[in-house]
């Protein structure tokens, strides 16, 4: 999604400090201070404007009080994919996972709870993008994305930014 954005114009906040890998070899578009959200929110003026890439249990570390208005791309992926990407990138560095069935239920429970906390919020405006139908119709999602932001993207690029063979895990359910 970041790739994406970034492609279609949408300049994305991000520190480079995680170096591409092979669980991502295009890079994480991560932004340090975005997991100190709860602590300190002095970086969010300069957000404005920008790709933000914020896992979905920090959305709810972001200020309601009516200064900001946020649009959520929420990327709807197969849970059993997520897990079995986080099992094989904590492999990868010698670490050990939680079974994939206590994780899947975890993540569960996690998005409904978001997602209720967001619906009570007028401050957010969410768009769910399934993953499987972005890697299968890229035009038709940066089109959707496009206006759904309101904004001017270049939709051809974030269409030609998307790289299904960087998918490596998939379900039955894709």
């Amino acid at each position: 999604m970041m790739q994406m954005l970034t492609a279609g114009g949408l300049p994305p906040l991000v520190d480079d400090q995680r170096p591409a890998d092979p669980s991502n070899p295009k890079g994480y578009f991560e932004f340090d201070p975005v997991k100190r959200l709860r602590l300190d929110r002095s970086w969010l003026d300069r957000a404005n404007g920008h790709a933000v890439k914020i896992i979905h249990l920090l959305l709810r570390e972001l200020p309601v009080d009516g200064q900001f208005n946020y649009r959520v791309l929420m990327m709807i992926r197969p849970l059993t994919e997520v897990v079995a990407s986080q099992t094989a990138m904590l492999e990868r560095s010698g670490k050990k996972s939680a079974p994939a069935e206590v994780l899947v239920a975890t993540y569960q429970n996690q998005l409904r709870d978001v997602r209720d906390w967001l619906g009570r919020h007028d401050c957010f405006q969410c768009m769910d993008v399934p993953y499987h139908d972005l890697l299968k119709q890229p035009q038709y999602t940066a089109h959707r994305i496009n206006d759904f932001l309101g904004t001017r993207l270049d939709v051809e690029a974030m269409a030609s930014a998307v790289t299904p063979a960087l998918c490596h895990h998939r379900s039955d359910a894709a």
